[in-house]
């Protein structure tokens, strides 16, 4: 899966140090606790994630009470961020032990620890991204001199677009120069930007993609699903503190435990799965989904447990290939011995980090 690395996100996470690491606190334990069943006696598990649909998992886990069941007697206490940046600087200054978060910066926290702040120890979500264009635009070459936005200089969503227009014989630069200008913005602003005709199109995730075609008129140029094998690829995967996960393995096993359980309950009935995530968005945002670009978004994202390694690794091979990425050895990111024993108690197929 899925690694894709930018300086963008780097220079956000250059600023903390791995003093930091070495300090960050583990979960906290409860007085004279003793390890056992419940989640190695510890008062509780910190968890991050998102209010995006992309995050589903982590929203129906919480919502169901799924992670608090096998957590037991440990509290499951949440955080939730809006970038990844943020998620990760929690993850380096310990205020979280693990989080939900898309595959660019866990590559960048891997690469500025040196491989010693973080593990994947599971996949979530596939797919959901796509670009979007206005009506008139055709194919790659109707793009020249045109605006593209996308969420964030370096993104997994931003080096997506870059390898794709390079693949296709078009030049871009990070300051929007080049064949086809790349303007990096909030999801929110896009849609705003793409009503008012300043921007041509976007390669984004749900379910902003969904509200660019249903509100604003647009219609789909790429499925980022057709170019990679399978049409499978990572857009959310968990990751766990490294030195929470050497502390309190039973616990990390427990909130797998809870994530293996609620991505079944979304994909054996996706109609329910989906209005306990509009709920929990409304809750978090103040304000639901629209039906239809729920059920559009919804139908469009795959949640699994796979990491689908494969991709990562081709998504930084991607941001080397662009020039926002300086090569990194992600030998040893995941470690997916926790979820495969689950898995394979569970009667279901282990999954491979590579």
């Amino acid at each position: 899966m899925n690694a894709r690395g930018v300086r963008g996100v780097v220079a956000a996470l250059a600023v903390l140090t791995l003093t930091t690491l070495a300090t960050a606190c583990g979960g906290s334990k409860a007085p004279g606790a003793a390890a056992s069943g419940g989640g190695d006696g510890l008062a509780e598990v910190r968890l991050g994630y998102f209010p995006n649909i992309t995050h589903s998992t982590a929203l129906v886990g919480v919502e169901k009470g799924l992670f608090a069941k096998h957590l037991g007697g440990t509290k499951l206490t949440t955080s939730t961020f809006n970038a990844g940046p943020a998620a990760i600087e929690a993850v380096f200054s310990g205020a979280v032990d693990a989080t939900y978060i898309g595959p660019n910066p866990a590559v960048n926290a891997w690469a500025k620890s040196k491989g010693r702040a973080i593990k994947i120890i599971s996949g979530a979500a596939s797919g959901g991204v796509y670009l979007v264009v206005k009506p008139g635009i055709n194919g790659a070459e109707d793009l020249r001199g045109k605006k593209i936005a996308t969420p964030q200089l370096g993104n997994t969503q931003d080096v997506a677009l870059r390898h794709w227009l390079g693949e296709k014989g078009l030049r871009t630069d990070t300051k929007g120069g080049g064949d086809v200008h790349i303007v990096p913005q909030e999801n929110s602003q896009t849609l705003q930007t793409f009503a008012t005709g300043d921007i041509d199109g976007a390669w984004v995730p749900e379910p902003f993609a969904s509200r660019l075609v249903l509100e604003g008129k647009g219609k789909i140029l790429v499925d980022e699903r057709d170019l990679w094998p399978g049409r499978q690829f990572v857009i959310t995967h968990l990751i766990v503190r490294q030195e929470f996960a050497a502390e309190h393995p039973e616990a990390v096993k427990r909130l797998l435990e809870g994530h293996v359980e609620a991505n079944a309950a979304i994909n054996a009935d996706p109609a329910d799965a989906a209005k306990t995530v509009n709920a929990a968005l409304e809750r978090l945002s103040g304000k639901p989904l629209k039906q239809e670009v729920l059920d559009s978004a919804f139908k469009n994202i795959t949640f699994t447990n796979d990491p689908i390694a494969a991709s990562l690794i081709g998504s930084a091979d991607h941001a080397v290939k662009v020039g926002l990425l300086e090569p990194v050895d992600l030998n040893g990111i995941y470690d997916l011995r926790s979820l495969n024993e689950i898995l394979k108690a569970g009667g279901q197929a282990e999954v491979a980090d590579r």
